[in-house]
């Protein structure tokens, strides 16, 4: 191998035009990576002598060898090597840094893992952020810092920073585990922000997703679904038939606490769920679930409020309370008054009397907000449409999707399959 001072040389020399830095990558490949490592020290200096936005390619190789040598990176002289790691992440050319993704995303594993060894996953959020655009070959494409981006803004407690990547529509998985830590975390994100139906989507994903073995990011993305299930809905809907075999045998089995709660929560009875929690309390708290559990709890109360605007136009608090078994009137105005707030029921209380009269949804869907809404919603729609046609298209002739549905169709009749619906995510 050339020395570190020539192999700095070509990385300044070659990293103008496209051509130049494809030389340049070849030269860098031949560069032994253990080398670069012995050299860990001495890569400190030359990493100076480089800049992130110019010499990215080179700066990357050179960068991850020092991060992922046997020298402790917070040890990093001249300077805080976070920092360091950071401002690459923000400033490089993410056409140079395709060029070697492997070791990119090596700089963005040492940088999360780094922050959450010193308790401090916030400094790792805004470049984490910009990483996962520059690797990023498109918006629709999930990729493993994505994962390691809403893992920090759990910790941090920043969820609204998690957004930024939720939001995009993603089509194109590369690794199985991507998606499943994605859709967990993305999941745990929302039910942050008490976003519960958003939740419930990635959640499902990652519970209804192809999987050859059970793994344990499905496990735990189940109780989950169950517990934002029966906040939003009230129930737990059965497995969709497009869920793998594995997971429907046997997802059960690992969460029957949760299965056991999910039949409590069906009869109606407040006591009788709020001793199961209590007396499942150790369980809950162990996987981390024991504040959604008495998030449930609290939404029988909603629950059995909103089964009684179905059947009666008019009733006291007094009955409320009783129907609902809440201590008080009072309370069960409490109650009343925040689900009205939240737009959960439509009803007005006549204070002289204590009588709550429920009524209609007023939505007339013709204001001016709610007609760009819908417009908005039918234009994500057709894109999505176009795009999932596509994905059909390029499936369909696909040899190796082929030759599978030429074995299988001798075995199957596709009469007998419920639709699946286009989700490639």
């Amino acid at each position: 191998m050339e020395s570190v001072e020539a192999l700095v040389a070509h990385i300044q020399g070659l990293s103008g035009s496209p051509e130049e830095v494809a030389h340049l990558h070849n030269l860098l490949k031949q560069a032994d990576a253990d080398s670069l490592r012995a050299h860990s020290t001495a890569l400190v200096h030359f990493l100076a002598q480089l800049q992130p936005e110019t010499h990215s390619l080179g700066y990357l190789y050179l960068l991850e060898a020092f991060a992922t040598s046997a020298a402790n990176p917070r040890d990093f002289s001249g300077g805080d090597f976070l920092v360091t790691m950071a401002d690459f992440l923000t400033a490089c050319s993410a056409d140079q840094i395709r060029l070697a993704p492997d070791k990119f995303l090596n700089v963005c594993r040492v940088l999360k893992d780094q922050v959450m060894q010193l308790n401090m996953p916030i400094r790792g959020i805004a470049p984490l952020r910009a990483a996962v655009r520059k690797i990023q070959t498109s918006p629709e494409q999930l990729t493993p810092v994505h994962a390691d981006y809403l893992l920090l803004c759990l910790l941090a407690k920043q969820y609204k920073a998690g957004l930024s990547v939720l939001e995009d529509d993603i089509f194109e998985v590369d690794q199985p585990r991507d998606l499943f830590l994605y859709c967990y975390y993305g999941g745990m994100i929302y039910i942050g922000l008490k976003k519960f139906p958003k939740a419930l989507e990635l959640l499902h994903n990652a519970v209804t997703a192809p999987m050859s073995s059970l793994n344990a990011i499905a496990v735990e993305a189940y109780k989950k679904y169950i517990l934002v299930s029966l906040i939003q809905n009230g129930h737990v809907p059965s497995f969709p038939k497009y869920t793998s075999s594995i997971a429907q045998r046997n997802l059960k089995n690992h969460a029957q606490i949760y299965v056991d709660m999910s039949t409590c929560y069906g009869n109606g009875s407040y006591p009788e769920l709020e001793s199961f929690i209590l007396s499942n309390a150790e369980m809950f708290r162990s996987d981390n679930n024991l504040g959604l559990a008495k998030q449930v709890l609290s939404s029988m109360y909603k629950r059995n409020i909103q089964r009684l605007t179905q059947t009666y136009l008019t009733l006291s608090l007094e009955d409320i309370a009783t129907s609902v078994q809440i201590d008080t009137p009072k309370e069960a105005e409490m109650h009343v008054l925040r689900m009205i707030e939240d737009g959960e029921i439509h009803a007005t209380i006549n204070q002289k009397d204590g009588m709550v009269s429920f009524h209609e949804d007023p939505e007339q869907y013709k204001s001016v907000e709610m007609v760009e809404h819908i417009d908005a919603s039918i234009q994500r729609l057709t894109a999505l449409s176009k795009k999932l046609t596509s994905i059909d298209e390029n499936i369909s002739c696909d040899p190796a999707y082929l030759m599978k549905t030429g074995r299988d169709r001798g075995r199957f009749d596709y009469d007998d399959f419920d639709s699946v619906p286009h989700k490639y995510f």
